[in-house]
């Protein structure tokens, strides 16, 4: 039973999931950054292309 205690906190069979979760995390936290700094150059780059008919 003791040994079963032990193994909870020794196993390490889900760390290489956590390190990926924690990589796709820290990239998706850049990703954020940079479209938050580039958001204006965005908008005017979609406002050059939007198709907008005649009136």
């Amino acid at each position: 039973m003791l040994n079963k205690i032990k193994g909870l906190f020794i196993e390490e069979e889900g760390q290489g999931m956590t390190e990926y979760g924690m990589i796709l995390g820290l990239v998706a936290v850049g990703v954020i950054g940079a479209l938050v700094i580039l958001k204006d150059k965005i908008a005017g780059l979609f406002e050059k292309i939007s198709f907008n008919p005649p009136a």
